[in-house]
């Protein structure tokens, strides 16, 4: 089968295999994954997503590392190609999604059948595949350890990204008063026609001022929930924006720094802060994921939410998928899609 290798640690956006620099090897001939357990499924992998987490763990610089050689990639949705004799909820043939620790930058992978969701009639296979990681991390995290609500003001850094996109969405399903930050005109128009409350274009204007006029303007008080996915400055000015009893969502750090909350300010504000690692909920609360996943198909579904491709790839051209991450070109989401002859495009 085909997958993508990686050999060494280092640069994912360099071209595949043209060098001794080079840290991914396109393979066309690797063995193809068996059933290992009687509830073991075969998936035909149709689309997978990259994730910043992806982009780390290639560089080395992820909390979790694997030996060398391995399969990156982890959520991905495909067809159901073979299954375990004690098998009983799926069959040859369904359309399925699901995520792994490593594994989905391959034309197979193997699961059991409990980690499978089945994708329901009239949802978009490719766009599936880029459903569990980006959008069960907001979720969970504004739904479930946020416990968002409607009327309170939601502050998304890095919103034009793929969990980013994920998060203005969430925030409007759940009601809230939803200010979207990134940078540049044409992010800015993009998260505009999602139907948020305010945008901070980074490239013309202050956080600060930005959003405290905003609020003047609508006799709001204050940031009620943040989520961050950045890191580094934006944090750290981000925090004169809060409410007393502000709740701030630890995401990521696609900035590279790492932030530092002043614990006397937030025991005097009474601010929660809530470090979430979504992967891990797959081995400590996995019924949760379960029930967030189902929830989340139910809003796909009713047309609440909507998973914004700005790019698809092939497998052979993954470094390009990492350059356009990494140049921060990507609005919402990058797929690396199979049986795809038609090469890269753009989606937006």
């Amino acid at each position: 089968m085909e997958a993508l290798l990686c050999k060494k640690i280092g640069d994912p956006t360099l071209p595949l295999s043209s060098s001794e620099d080079s840290a991914l090897t396109l393979s066309t001939s690797h063995p193809i994954p068996q059933l290992g357990s009687p509830t073991s499924v075969r998936v035909r992998v149709k689309a997978t997503s990259l994730n910043f987490a992806n982009y780390l763990q290639i560089l080395g610089k992820y909390q979790e590392k694997p030996p060398l050689p391995f399969i990156p990639g982890s959520d991905y949705s495909g067809v159901v190609e073979s299954v375990g004799p004690h098998v009983s909820k799926l069959k040859v043939g369904d359309s399925v999604c699901s995520f792994a620790a490593l594994g989905s930058f391959a034309e197979y992978i193997v699961a059991d059948e409990s980690e499978l969701y089945q994708v329901p009639e009239g949802c978009d296979l490719v766009a599936t595949g880029a459903l569990p990681v980006a959008y069960g991390t907001s979720h969970v995290a504004l739904v479930h350890r946020a416990q968002l609500s409607s009327g309170q003001v939601l502050l998304v850094l890095g919103a034009a990204g793929g969990v980013g996109v994920s998060a203005v969405q969430i925030g409007k399903v759940c009601g809230a008063v939803v200010i979207a930050v990134a940078r540049g005109a044409q992010k800015a128009e993009f998260l505009k026609s999602l139907g948020v409350d305010h945008v901070v274009d980074l490239s013309k204007e202050g956080l600060t001022q930005s959003v405290r006029g905003f609020l003047k303007l609508r006799k709001l008080r204050g940031i009620d929930v943040l989520y961050d996915p950045v890191g580094g400055k934006l944090t750290k000015e981000s925090m004169k924006l809060l409410n007393w009893g502000a709740q701030i969502l630890i995401i990521g750090f696609a900035s590279g720094e790492f932030p530092v909350i002043a614990a006397n300010i937030a025991l005097v504000k009474n601010w929660t802060v809530h470090g979430l690692y979504w992967g891990s909920y797959k081995i400590h609360r996995p019924t949760v994921l379960e029930d967030s996943l189902n929830e989340l198909f139910s809003w796909l579904k009713r047309g609440l939410i909507d998973v914004k491709i700005s790019h698809i790839y092939s497998l052979s051209e993954a470094n390009l998928a990492f350059s356009a991450l990494q140049d921060r070109k990507v609005i919402g989401k990058v797929m690396i899609v199979f049986d795809d002859r038609k090469g890269t495009r753009s989606k937006l």
